[in-house]
């Protein structure tokens, strides 16, 4: 497809409503439903251009390849657009499983609409070592938002939100300082992973991706320190 054809296209999409067309992604061998995804109009050039579905994460407030962490990634077969010219439906042939959780589709939670109850309606995978550890620790402790604080200790500190959750920052922070001070390799260890996990806990109780972070970090490397904070006040 030629760039020329690639703007035809997205010049008859309806960017007007919202700046991100939400993708329906189906399975072109059984047409189960994959998973929901959202394009600006890059990434859907860059998908175009590939062959492979990229998104725009609006978490991470970028671009992303699907499976460019895991590698497993969706190659285009089909691309259909809405009566509204709003909404786009991508068939794929999907490389591996679709969701971080390792589920072949990211629709996997079964509500039950007589009791309320929800149910798992796929087996995971084990698919740790294909993903980033602190992304899979992020969606783990989104999830447990939705779990009982008398269960879950995560859960109990979003249900007390913010003053316990700084409290345990601040408590997590001294406790690494004064292994650092005695010098104690395990403890500093020990202490630094409890202050990091505290950390992602308040991250995520304000939806704030780690990706975004890393981003942040990516931005001052090479910049010296005083320029960096200069930046701040523009």
């Amino acid at each position: 497809m030629t760039q020329a054809q690639i703007q035809e296209i997205t010049a008859k999409l309806d960017w007007g409503k919202s700046p991100l067309i939400p993708v329906v992604v189906q399975n072109f061998e059984d047409n189960s439903v994959l998973m929901l995804g959202f394009m600006n109009q890059d990434a859907l050039r860059l998908s175009f251009e590939t062959g492979f579905l990229h998104y725009f994460s609006r978490t991470k407030n970028r671009i992303w390849k699907k499976g460019e962490q895991s590698g497993h990634t969706q190659k285009i077969i089909e691309i259909f657009l809405d009566c509204d010219n709003d909404t786009l439906l991508a068939k794929v042939i999907q490389k591996g499983v679709v969701c971080h959780t390792g589920t072949q589709s990211c629709f996997f939670k079964k509500i039950d609409i007589q009791d309320s109850s929800i149910s798992s309606i796929y087996e995971s995978q084990d698919i740790n070592e294909k993903y980033n550890f602190i992304d899979i620790l992020y969606h783990t402790l989104q999830d447990k938002k939705t779990q009982s604080p008398q269960t879950s200790y995560t859960a109990s500190l979003y249900a007390k939100g913010d003053n316990e959750i700084c409290k345990k920052i601040i408590e997590e922070a001294g406790e690494l300082t004064f292994a650092l001070k005695d010098n104690e390799k395990k403890q500093i260890i020990y202490e630094c992973s409890d202050l990091i996990y505290h950390i992602l806990v308040a991250l995520s109780y304000k939806n704030i991706d780690p990706d975004l972070i890393i981003t942040e970090l990516k931005r001052r490397s090479g910049m010296s320190g005083i320029d960096e904070k200069n930046s701040r006040k523009l």
